[in-house]
């Protein structure tokens, strides 16, 4: 079956103000987080760590590729193959299965919190095979390839250290010419850098687009990313990246959890500002109603409702299915803060206000037109967190319990 996401990659490339836009819902957490992954469980109570079970997890997989409104479906290795290579519910289906095809020490989120990994500079490593992705085996036929995904995400964070990035760079290198020899295609994840220590960059939107355009440069058409997936750093950075290439399709992580206005604003300024593309993890995940954020979600995405008139709608329907939401309307109408890291230590700052709020004019731009709110605050490193030899056990708790709010929304 024509998948949306190849029609509209298609439209996109052949027209740069096309409106089409692709939705992507990140179920790839597993690969992160160990058994918080899944997300709190309805029986979660204050102070009771209970979260969802795998088997949960995927059965919301399931459900969202039965209503067809993303048009990706990211997931472990492990799931694509009960999903994908077992279950076939992508064969009839317009929803395109991708998987994480590495998984960075940056991401190694495990440990209740208590991890240290995130907290070091990234170093590559793959899990997951493209055969096994393809297959489900370590060697498949030319027969077995369309068994499974063909598409694959591939992530990468600089951290303004040679030796880092070029083990990083030369991981992706590797990556690339398996996938090009194997027909397997794959789409760009680029984080801010994790641990930069003394070398962290003054300016890390610039840093960061610099390094997705000159890693890009030497690659040629049969090696690129079908898309970027890179946080979203505001209007100015967005538009200077998508200005420099138009032939890159550059898409936006969604980050930690945040409110609801969060979600929507984000994914309406960015499509304003050049943005094809959004891959939800937590946002969708973390939600009263996953199915109804969603739908709300590519309605904004499709230009037929406005961030404030969804977020208020959304309430209705959660109140109509009488469920009980994490905030007040009120509440849920703020703009916080995002993340540009999977960990969520590389936080964005945000002027908090209520949606709809008038903005001021600045120079340069018209009353008329929404003042970017985020910008991205100075760089978080290990030195910013307590020293865990001076905390008694219930200031770590205390801090640790602090971290994963940060980190699950």
């Amino acid at each position: 079956m024509l998948k949306t996401l190849d029609e509209k990659l298609a439209r996109i490339r052949a027209d740069r103000a096309c409106r089409d836009f692709i939705l992507a819902d990140a179920k790839d957490a597993d690969m992160a987080f160990g058994l918080s992954a899944p997300g709190k469980s309805p029986e979660h109570h204050a102070g009771e760590a209970r979260f969802r079970t795998l088997d949960e997890y995927r059965r919301m997989i399931r459900e969202i590729v039965a209503q067809g409104l993303v048009d990706i479906m990211l997931m472990s290795a492990s799931t694509n193959e009960v999903l994908t290579i077992r279950e076939r519910i992508f064969d009839g289906s317009r929803v395109t299965p991708a998987v994480r095809a590495n998984d960075t020490t940056d991401i190694w989120l495990a440990g209740g919190g208590l991890g240290q990994y995130d907290r070091q500079p990234s170093r590559p490593f793959r899990t997951a095979t493209i055969d096994h992705i393809m297959c489900g085996k370590a060697a498949c036929d030319p027969t077995e390839r369309g068994l499974g995904a063909d598409l694959g995400l591939y992530s990468v964070t600089f951290n303004n250290d040679a030796e880092a990035d070029l083990r990083t760079l030369e991981a992706y290198r590797a990556f690339r010419l398996e996938a090009e020899a194997k027909g397997f295609r794959h789409f760009l994840e680029v984080f801010s850098p994790n641990a930069p220590g003394e070398n962290a960059p003054a300016d890390i939107a610039r840093f960061v687009n610099d390094h997705i355009v000159r890693a890009l440069a030497g690659v040629t058409s049969r090696g690129r990313p079908l898309f970027l997936k890179i946080p979203y750093f505001g209007p100015q950075a967005m538009e200077s990246l998508v200005r420099y290439d138009s032939s890159l399709v550059v898409g936006i992580l969604g980050g930690s959890a945040g409110t609801t206005f969060d979600a929507f604003h984000m994914l309406w300024e960015a499509k304003k500002y050049g943005a094809r593309v959004a891959l939800y993890g937590r946002k969708i995940n973390h939600a009263e109603d996953q199915l109804t954020f969603i739908r709300y979600l590519r309605w904004v995405a499709d230009d037929q409702i406005e961030p404030a008139e969804a977020v208020r709608a959304y309430h209705g329907d959660l109140r109509k299915l009488g469920l009980t939401p994490h905030r007040s309307l009120e509440e849920d109408l703020q703009r916080t803060g995002g993340a540009s890291a999977y960990s969520g230590r590389a936080e964005a700052s945000a002027t908090v206000g209520r949606a709809g709020a008038e903005p001021a004019a600045t120079p340069g731009r018209t009353a008329e037109e929404p003042v970017p709110r985020v910008t991205i605050s100075a760089w978080r490193t290990p030195a910013d967190d307590p020293d865990f030899s001076r905390l008694t056990p219930a200031e770590k708790a205390k801090y640790n319990l602090e971290r994963w709010k940060r980190i699950l929304g």
